[in-house]
């Protein structure tokens, strides 16, 4: 296999491990949602989400951070010279193992849903789901921009995703309020 290969099989991991959390929360706050409502309705929607939950990040999501995991170390290897001195990458592995983290602590809210433990609401899910955004986000930058990064233009870039992530969520509740009110 050519590097190019590898690197493209990465990209495509790295795309679909990132659909798998960003869509795996929208599931979560679903759930969480559910569990406010009155029975049968809310025995029957967890039913599913869970389900839903379950096959997608074991079919999907898990499997494409194995890979992503596989290829990306695969990459460094070939050129270990040039990837192990970088400081950019250096970065980019933080950030990764970051993602890793919040890989494995969106497992545990889908553990728990299962046993029906709902610690969070949906609005605290939907800021959580703002996190992988923003990984997404300072990955892409460090990758791209490597070491012509200009960090005060990184780091302003990265509050400013930040404001507008936020931004972004509180008119969709004023939109769904006032559409609840309809």
């Amino acid at each position: 296999m050519t590097f190019d290969v590898i690197k493209a099989l990465h990209i495509i991991f790295v795309v679909s491990w990132f659909a798998g959390l960003f869509y795996i929360v929208r599931l979560f706050i679903y759930d969480a949602e559910a569990n406010l409502k009155s029975e049968p309705e809310k025995s029957i929607l967890q039913k599913q989400f869970q389900i839903m939950q379950s096959r997608l990040w074991w079919i999907i999501t898990t499997p494409a951070m194995i890979l992503s995991v596989v290829f990306g170390t695969w990459m460094i290897l070939l050129n270990s010279n040039y990837y192990l001195s970088s400081p950019w990458m250096h970065l980019k592995l933080g950030f990764v193992f970051l993602l890793l983290i919040y890989h494995f602590w969106c497992q545990r809210i889908m553990n728990r849903f299962k046993l029906g433990i709902y610690k969070w609401t949906g609005n605290q899910l939907r800021l959580w789901n703002e996190l992988a955004t923003l990984f997404l986000v300072i990955i892409v930058f460090i990758v791209v921009m490597k070491n012509a990064m200009n960090w005060i233009y990184g780091t302003v870039g990265f509050f400013a995703t930040a404001i507008l992530l936020m931004l972004g969520i509180k008119i969709y509740k004023i939109l769904k309020k006032k559409e609840f009110n309809k």
